[in-house]
């Protein structure tokens, strides 16, 4: 399938870091706010999940959540996940399907990492599957201001222009 026939497929819209997703789970269950991390603003869902599609032009702006998020390959190209540590360090994960030369099927992005995507071959697309726990709500994400991520992390001046929009 191309990427188009699964954003129809799948009734993808517009992300805001990039991309396309659907959320496509949200548990019943709520976490309140007293027996969670005082980084959460209120209760949260169990869990969440989402389909999430990125063309291979695109890219997933530089982001962070309140909440780790795990990440799982479903078709396409591999998904390289660059991630700035708030220590400063980087990683980069590929989740794929060419498990021999190096990807992985799952993983996973630690709580207040800045992270982002890119499509491993931009003739391509990736779709992956992404969890988050306790579940996601937009008050808890937050995308990247380029000229602060420079001030704050300099070594990754290369990766920070290519993963923020202006």
């Amino acid at each position: 399938m191309t990427a188009k026939s699964w954003i129809n497929k799948l009734r993808l819209i517009p992300h805001p870091e990039g991309g396309y997703y659907k959320e496509i789970y949200r548990a019943e269950g709520i976490i309140s706010q007293p027996n969670l991390p005082v980084r959460y603003n209120g209760g949260r869902a169990y869990s969440t999940s989402i389909y999430y599609l990125l063309e291979g032009n695109d890219f997933s702006s530089l982001h962070r959540l309140d909440s780790d998020e795990q990440w799982f390959h479903i078709d396409g190209s591999a998904l390289i996940i660059h991630s700035i540590s708030p220590d400063g360090t980087y990683t980069q994960q590929k989740i794929g399907k060419d498990i021999p030369n190096g990807e992985s099927l799952y993983a996973v992005v630690k709580h207040g990492s800045w992270f982002g995507g890119t499509v491993d071959n931009k003739d391509s697309f990736s779709l992956v599957g992404c969890v988050v726990a306790p579940g996601f709500d937009f008050d808890d994400f937050e995308l990247a201001k380029r000229e602060e991520l420079l001030m704050q992390y300099p070594a990754h001046k290369r990766l920070i222009e290519q993963l923020t929009r202006r």
